[in-house]
């Protein structure tokens, strides 16, 4: 039985694109096997494992020393991500990256079963971390706060809006961070925003659900949306884009990667509902991750949060629906922040206790 479902996961993974991205297999050559495993996203979901993949092809084109693989698990199981892994073990990678919480439990058991093969898990780690695991965080918070001062500064209406997709630590903080930012632009900039509503969609592929809680909020008048909810974020920007079409003028906030071509609208003049995105730099920390790897640097048994301050987040450089005051407060703020001069709330009690300093009258959240 173990056989046949083995056979089954491979079949359906060539189909995937288990595969080595520069050649076949066999064509690899001396090239390291480097391998990834997508949770309940796919390499094109415009968000976190997009953005993994990225990251280790750009290794790949520009070294020319590892060919990329990677494989969709056939379940979100504990057991389907083990075999998931075990395939691409066979398939001779040497390391794998796996992005999400979801993988906490496999990573736990793989990397005693596989002492040889090099983990890298990013914003999840296994129980302990192993000589050849490293478990990568990032400071979703600090980008969310970027995200809420841009909010606050070019809402029209005075009302703003967030989408979570699963609750999960990552996504709190890009929500924290996005109400800390939006309360200190009232208090510093004069602005009077209001985060009207703060949802959970509790899933990170419900496009359709993503798409009515995004009409739902435009229709209360909140004109920008901040989206951290992978392939749900597809849903809200489907909706502000036929908004947009309409004449109506609302927007949403990117994460994870820059998402204005997504959200373009209008071909000839390239407009897009995207106002900025909160990145998070999953493909560096995979492609530095590799780097190391190949140069016999990597190493293991750690736990590290990629912050602003190692340009681990942040926002685009080139943001065309932003105005160039918006643009330069926030060059400005992210400056401070890289220079440690402004902290931001990164737990709930924190996050409360900010906006009782900085007097934000917003109705209660339910964070």
């Amino acid at each position: 039985m173990k056989n046949k479902f083995s056979m089954l996961t491979i079949a359906i993974a060539a189909s995937l694109g288990l595969v080595a991205c520069g050649g076949t297999t066999e064509s690899a050559g001396d090239n390291i096997k480097i391998g990834m495993m997508t949770d309940s996203g796919t390499i094109d979901d415009k968000s976190f494992n997009q953005a993994t993949w990225e990251g280790i092809k750009r290794y790949e084109s520009e070294n020319g020393t590892i060919v990329a693989q990677y494989i969709k698990p056939i379940g979100e199981t504990t057991a389907d991500y083990m075999q998931a892994a075990d395939d691409l073990i066979t398939a001779g990678n040497q390391m794998i990256i796996a992005p999400g919480f979801k993988f906490d439990e496999a990573i736990t058991k793989l990397q005693e079963q596989y002492p040889d093969i090099k983990f890298v898990m990013i914003d999840g780690q296994p129980e302990e971390v192993a000589e050849n695991t490293i478990a990568i965080y990032f400071a979703e918070h600090e980008a969310g706060f970027l995200a809420g001062i841009t909010a606050a500064l070019e809402t029209k209406t005075g009302k703003v809006g967030f989408i979570g997709g699963m609750k999960s630590e990552s996504i709190e903080k890009f929500g924290y961070g996005y109400v800390a930012g939006v309360a200190y632009a009232n208090k510093h900039f004069g602005t009077n925003a209001e985060v009207v509503d703060y949802l959970y969609n509790g899933t990170f592929t419900d496009v359709a659900g993503g798409q009515a809680q995004a009409g739902s909020m435009y229709d209360k008048g909140i004109d920008i949306i901040f989206t951290a909810a992978g392939r749900v974020g597809s849903g809200v920007i489907t909706e502000a884009k036929t908004r947009a079409e309409a004449g109506d003028k609302v927007y949403v906030i990117g994460v994870d990667v820059d998402q204005y071509e997504d959200g373009i609208y209008n071909q000839e003049t390239n407009e897009s509902v995207i106002l900025t995105s909160a990145l998070k730099r999953v493909d560096n920390a995979s492609y530095t991750k590799i780097d190391e790897f190949i140069n016999g640097t990597f190493t293991g048994g750690e736990v590290i949060t990629m912050t602003a301050e190692v340009d681990g987040v942040g926002l685009p450089e080139t943001n065309p629906n932003l105005t160039t005051e918006t643009q330069e407060t926030v060059n400005e703020l992210l400056a401070n922040i890289k220079a440690g001069n402004l902290v931001i709330p990164s737990t709930e009690a924190d996050v409360q206790s900010f906006l009782s300093e900085m007097g934000y009258q917003g109705a209660k959240i339910n964070f």
